[in-house]
């Protein structure tokens, strides 16, 4: 297996960018991309620290991701299992990336930064949902902005109805924690209560 070990190789094999693909980074939100942001129920949200990395996923209702002003976005922390990694990773070392989603649209926007975290009071409980605050928002610094070109979305067909898969093909998150624990976990019960335990925790 040849291995690519020097950027030089890596140019060599893809040559340089298109002008397009430069041109299109910004330092800020511009309202073209705040359009993206303020459509999206769902990003993606990368982080790194000491434990490695991770990649997270945030969904809400659209819009949830706040745009502060041109250089400042505001990400609520809803409500989950409580490990905290993404939380953890920005505390030690803020550098974020966020991919935003939006249904129907082939185009994704990428957002990179640096996140802090906040529990002010006023702040959480501007972005409740049904009473419920978040119990922290990321305030993250724009650094780069960009729309990412639609052939990932177009090849992987991911909005297209007759590529779903049907959920009974996978398996369960019960099923997958029964393994892992070595059925120390009642994986059917566990399925049979997530429906209540998520309606209750929603937010």
């Amino acid at each position: 297996m040849d291995r690519i070990e020097t950027v030089a190789e890596l140019e060599a094999l893809y040559g340089q960018p298109g002008e397009t693909s430069l041109v299109k980074e910004l330092d800020r939100v511009i309202p073209e991309y705040a359009a993206f942001i303020e459509a999206s129920p769902f990003v993606a949200l990368a982080t790194c620290g000491p434990e490695g990395l991770d990649c997270s996923p945030r969904g809400d209702l659209a819009g949830f991701v706040r745009i502060r002003d041109e250089k400042t976005l505001l990400l609520p922390d809803r409500r989950g299992n409580n490990r905290t990694d993404s939380l953890r990773n920005i505390v030690h070392d803020g550098r974020v990336g966020l991919l935003f989603l939006v249904p129907g649209s082939a185009t994704t926007l990428r957002v990179n930064g640096r996140a802090m975290l906040t529990a002010d009071a006023a702040l959480c409980a501007s972005f409740a949902v049904d009473g419920q605050p978040p119990r922290s928002v990321a305030v993250i610094s724009v650094e780069a902005v960009y729309f990412q070109c639609a052939r990932a979305i177009a090849r992987s067909g991911l909005w297209n109805p007759q590529n779903h898969v049907d959920p009974k093909t996978l398996p369960t998150p019960g099923q997958i924690l029964a393994v892992a624990s070595r059925q120390e976990i009642d994986g059917e019960a566990y399925d049979r209560d997530w429906p209540r335990r998520a309606e209750k925790s929603m937010w």
